[in-house]
């Protein structure tokens, strides 16, 4: 029985298939389905877990080589939140991009993760390393 880090098997699972340049969606509660590509639900309520608390929760067990994210976040959102996103990516290299090109990449990922996150544009992509 795991006890310690992340315990949701499907999540688990997930990243354990994630390999050298793989890509991994971290995707608020509005991103659309991409039938495509397997998708994690782990949206509880409106706000719960945040894009960063899953981030924060799969570090320990992603080689992260960078973030991708799309470049209407920075003038959707306050500094506090563009700050808190860049203090997560730390040690990754982040590249912004429109978010027509961001959605382009998502059916390439190995999968998405949905969380309860409402934030503005706060969807991430995750390249492995």
């Amino acid at each position: 029985m795991l006890i310690n880090g992340i315990i949701n098997p499907h999540l688990l699972s997930l990243i354990a298939r994630v390999r050298h340049t793989n890509m991994l969606v971290i995707a608020d509660a509005a991103f659309p389905f991409w039938p495509q590509i397997e998708t994690v639900d782990i949206t509880l309520v409106k706000g719960i877990p945040t894009v960063l608390q899953v981030l924060e929760a799969i570090r320990p067990n992603y080689v992260l080589g960078q973030i991708i994210m799309a470049e209407e976040f920075k003038s959707h959102n306050d500094r506090k939140t563009v700050d808190e996103f860049a203090r997560a990516a730390r040690g990754a290299t982040r590249r912004f991009e429109p978010h027509l090109e961001f959605k382009k990449r998502v059916p390439h990922a190995i999968g998405l993760v949905r969380t309860g996150d409402t934030t503005a544009y706060g969807n991430m992509i995750l390249v492995s390393a």
